[in-house]
């Protein structure tokens, strides 16, 4: 039997739900190209949203792209389409990153366990606010490490000593940029000031940075630098916040991309499960700190994130592209 046309209204829906995904400094560095006649979605990486200085190699502009694959393949399942996915499809064209084939289910059952994740596309959000400091039960962490495990990569929850050299790690990272006058050069493009954050449609608008940290341990970057954000205002930070590491095994194009897939799975489990997320890669943008921040025990895998986990606000939305911007169907 033929399979059913889909119509422009519902591949639209999908890439919408494919761009909620999270990406460094919401730089939103992916394209989507709909061929009509063979039900494929291809996903391109968009080299004019690369970050050359913070990211020179694009593995955080695989892993955003990554993460929008994940959240099209849940908007796929949810609508009752079974997404046949293909990593890296076309070796001669790296900015190919993955084919999928919105197939009918023809017989076979929906994905419930991608379905379920459907409501949590739209409720998560980065959140740089404090979080409380509660425990996170281990039935929830046992569930965390479960997504990341089903997309091949490993969550690892830190032991206090190492969560305190991934701290320090981060602290590292700051110290170097402020002695570098150029460090923050992508920062700067991709954050959004006064006016331009309420008109904005990518990048971290001002309305997102949240407080300025007073006290605390909390890993988390402040957007502004020494730029002046009115009624910003500064709070204690949780002094144990809870840490995660996503690793892979490799450090490749593909590693990178099942690496947003995971940390995706990930994000969205913990928003199902009431937690707030944020994500640090500062320490990460530099090779010799990435090295130290892997697990101390196994000294195994490649960190890809550091992800910091919850009870608290789940923060803003930010801003996205339209649809109408990165999608054309042929």
């Amino acid at each position: 039997m033929a399979s059913r046309q889909l119509d422009e209204r519902t591949v639209t829906g999908l890439v919408a739900e494919a761009t909620a995904a999270p990406s460094m400094h919401n730089a939103q560095p992916w394209r989507f190209r709909f061929v009509t006649g063979e039900r494929l979605l291809l996903l391109r990486a968009d080299p004019a949203r690369a970050m050359p200085r913070s990211d020179p190699d694009d593995r955080a502009l695989h892993i955003g792209c990554g993460a929008a694959l994940f959240n099209l393949r849940v908007a796929a399942a949810h609508a009752g389409l079974v997404p046949e996915t293909t990593l890296l499809p076309e070796p001669r064209d790296p900015r190919l990153l993955a084919a999928v084939h919105l197939a009918d289910p023809e017989g076979r059952p929906r994905d419930d366990d991608l379905a379920r994740l459907h409501p949590a596309i739209r409720q998560r959000h980065t959140s740089r606010h404090p979080f409380a400091e509660k425990e996170i039960p281990e039935e929830v962490r046992t569930t965390l490490r479960d997504a990341a495990a089903r997309e091949g990569a490993v969550l690892h929850f830190p032991g206090p000593w190492h969560a305190e050299t991934l701290i320090d790690l981060v602290h590292d990272a700051e110290s170097r940029d402020a002695l570098d006058p150029d460090a923050d050069e992508d920062l700067r493009r991709w954050t959004r000031l006064g006016p331009e954050a309420d008109t904005a449609v990518d990048g971290v608008p001002e309305y997102a940075f949240g407080p300025r940290k007073r006290d605390g341990k909390a890993p988390v970057r402040d957007f502004a630098g020494r730029r002046p954000v009115a009624d910003r205002g500064t709070t204690a930070f949780e002094r144990t916040p809870h840490l995660a590491l996503l690793s892979t095994p490799g450090d490749a194009a593909a590693d990178w991309l099942r690496a947003g897939q995971a940390l995706e799975r990930v994000l969205l489990e913990a928003t199902t499960a009431d937690l707030a997320t944020s994500l640090t890669s500062h320490a990460l943008e530099l090779p010799d700190l990435r090295l130290l921040a892997r697990d101390p025990v196994s000294g195994t895998g490649r960190v890809q994130m550091v992800l910091r986990i919850g009870y608290g606000p789940r923060g803003p939305a930010t801003p996205r592209r339209p649809v109408t911007d990165i999608l054309e169907i042929v």
